[in-house]
């Protein structure tokens, strides 16, 4: 597991920001009261994620994303293809440093003399320019089912299989936006067939790991967290395997893995 996470954020600017986030992005923009922050995903037309991130209004025309995986730059030169003539400014920021802080209330947005401050209930998720940071705060998300996205599963899972639902991060009763048919579609005929597990391991793994059962690929792991006890991890797992686990222990997965199931989240 990594010692420290990238913050990886950029700003939408300009009268149009709000509009140009409500149809691009997945959750309800609209409503998004200054100084709050919510769960939003930018998909691609197939509906699959391109980017899950904190998205912060900081003024009335002014939101910040923290992506939760991914990069910055990459994101803004992909938006500007939607632009036309939008009157807005995307701009890429020079990555920062994440930091816990003490206990915020959630979608609270905090604005220290060298920090902002993201409120996430039991404790604070700080972005800081410069100094030290830690990730006291990836545990607490991990099993709170707040996924954070290696490279090898950006573009390729569907909102389902990240429970965007469960953050509201993905509305299926807002206005089109890219992937909006697939994602409604799916959750109106339970189409999905993949979801989101916090585990324990038997052993050390990585984040982007394939989970194999024989030679079929059943899954993957997004998160890690590694202990003097334990190995936790996020992971998405296909259903009819999850559905194989006797008292939640999961032994059939290739190279000897055991997963116990922590929580399960739907769609």
């Amino acid at each position: 597991m990594p010692t420290s996470y990238s913050a990886e954020t950029l700003l939408i600017e300009g009268a149009d920001a709000r509009a140009f986030a409500h149809a691009q992005f997945s959750s309800k923009v609209n409503p998004l009261a200054t100084g709050q922050w919510q769960f939003s995903a930018w998909l691609d037309p197939q509906g699959r994620v391109r980017a899950l991130f904190h998205l912060l209004r900081l003024a009335d025309d002014r939101y910040m994303l923290l992506l939760r995986g991914g990069s910055a730059a990459t994101m803004v030169d992909a938006l500007r293809r939607f632009v036309f003539r939008s009157k807005l400014t995307l701009t890429a920021l020079p990555p920062r440093t994440l930091a816990t802080g003490p206990a915020l209330p959630m979608h609270a947005i905090g604005d220290e003399a060298e920090a902002l401050v993201l409120g996430c209930g039991t404790h604070s998720l700080r972005i800081i320019a410069a100094g030290t940071g830690d990730t006291t705060w990836q545990p607490l998300q991990l099993r709170a089912g707040w996924p954070w996205l290696p490279t090898q599963v950006l573009n390729e899972l569907l909102p389902a299989a990240l429970s965007l639902q469960h953050l509201q991060a993905v509305a299926v009763d807002k206005g089109c936006y890219p992937g909006q048919e697939i994602v409604a579609r799916l959750h109106f005929r339970n189409g999905h067939k993949r979801h989101l597990h916090s585990v324990t391991l038997s052993q050390p793994a990585r984040a982007g790991d394939v989970l194999r059962h024989d030679d079929r690929e059943v899954g993957c792991v997004l998160d890690v967290a590694t202990t003097d006890d334990c190995v936790e991890a996020l992971v998405v797992l296909s259903d009819d395997i999850a559905a194989q686990a006797d008292d939640r222990r999961l032994a059939s997965l290739n190279d000897n893995l055991v997963i116990h199931l922590g929580t399960s989240w739907p769609a």
